[in-house]
């Protein structure tokens, strides 16, 4: 039987041509440079033209892919639309993005799952792929979030941006592609990020619209300690899960929500910093488009080599989370550590041997990950202290 690899063959991005600073933002709300910066690591976003709406930049993504990919709309089999803001609720997004395309003979559907979307989509592609079904499916994802922001909450505003990132995944016989993946959820955290007026439980109505119901809510502080211990712990699990450790990795490419959040879980993992992308600062939390650019903007840039070991790791609203590792292609595949294959040694001594390296690598990411709890529980009263001191002080 004909065993079939998922590949990344193409890849594309678009984001709008409006650029909103921090400092576009302070004229705005109550906020500075500074106080975004410190907070979140993002510097500027960008916002879509008015008339520029999710599928028209999801198109442009996707011909970027497809011509890198050699291929036309025609060939695909599937479209696997990631997007929380659609044009519509109907028709679906992925059947306006087929049409637009010309991609006459292929299936669509969208996938909603917040900002683990595209990585949600990635996964599931490849299994379409590794079966045989279909030989080439495009996987874009796309967000307006400023369509859906409340321009005068400080605290969810200075976050979201527009863009749109798509790929290419197409049948291989060589080995690589998906090694290992994780899919999650948490919907009893869902309220923490919610639009909770548009939606069928209850009718949009002019007071919603008055009280901004129709936007973005978020609990900050719920994300930040959701985030935190399950971007560690999908990574964790998919790198196990290959036999490997932190050490074999190359890249980790994060879901790029807030600065802070990634360099916790870089310290919990203890992994190189330069191992990890970080764009958030030009582009904000775009959502299912966040993973998505950043993966186009390592390949542009010659970050990612045939051989090398990429994690993908996502999380948003539901509460979802998301985790991959991708062996990419174009090569042979390098050699593994010195450790444990080049010894002469029995295969059953090798495999016995990475398993001890992978939970003892388990373990020190756990052991700092209690630490790094133990600390925020610590230093959280006392920043909770001092900022009211200054408050009573107006300072």
């Amino acid at each position: 039987m004909t065993t079939y690899y998922s590949k990344i063959t193409g890849w594309g991005m678009y984001v709008p041509e409006r650029v909103l600073t921090n400092h576009d933002l302070a004229q705005m709300v109550d906020t500075s440079d500074e106080w975004i910066v410190t907070r979140t690591g993002i510097r500027e976003r960008h916002i879509a033209a008015d008339g520029e709406a999710t599928v028209s930049m999801a198109l442009k993504a996707s011909e970027k892919a497809l011509e890198v990919a050699g291929i036309t709309a025609a060939d695909l089999d599937l479209i696997i639309f990631a997007s929380s803001t659609p044009d519509y609720l109907c028709p679906p997004a992925s059947s306006l993005l087929q049409d637009r395309l010309g991609a006459t003979k292929a299936g669509a559907m969208v996938l909603v799952a917040g900002c683990s979307g595209f990585v949600y989509g990635l996964v599931t592609a490849s299994q379409f792929i590794q079966t045989g079904l279909y030989q080439h499916i495009l996987v874009v994802g796309t967000e307006k979030l400023s369509w859906a922001v409340d321009w005068s909450d400080r605290n969810t505003c200075v976050l979201f941006g527009d863009g749109a990132g798509a790929v290419i995944v197409s049948r291989s016989l060589e080995p690589g592609g998906l090694i290992s993946a994780r899919l999650g959820s948490e919907g009893a955290e869902g309220d923490a990020l919610i639009v909770p007026a548009i939606g069928s439980i209850e009718p949009l109505t002019p007071e919603k619209i008055e009280r901004n119901e129709h936007k973005i809510r978020m609990d900050g502080r719920r994300i930040f300690k959701f985030a935190t211990q399950v971007m560690v712990d999908a990574v964790v699990d998919v790198v196990s899960a290959a036999g490997l450790t932190i050490n074999d990795i190359d890249l980790i490419i994060p879901h790029q929500a807030n600065e802070r959040i990634i360099d916790l879980a870089v310290r919990r993992l203890g992994v190189d910093r330069s191992k990890v992308l970080i764009n958030i600062d030009r582009y904000g939390n775009t959502s299912a488009a966040s993973v998505p650019l950043a993966l186009c903007e390592a390949l542009d840039q010659g970050r990612i080599q045939p051989g090398d070991r990429i994690v993908m790791v996502a999380f948003g609203a539901g509460l979802t989370y998301a985790a991959c590792l991708w062996e990419w292609q174009g090569a042979e595949t390098r050699e593994e550590p010195i450790l444990v294959s080049n010894w002469p040694i029995s295969e059953t001594l090798r495999e016995r041997l990475q398993q001890m390296r992978v939970a003892a690598w388990r373990a020190q990411t756990e052991a700092r990950a209690k630490l790094s709890d133990a600390t925020m529980a610590v230093m959280l009263p006392l920043y909770t202290f001092r900022k009211g001191v200054k408050k009573r002080l107006g300072k």
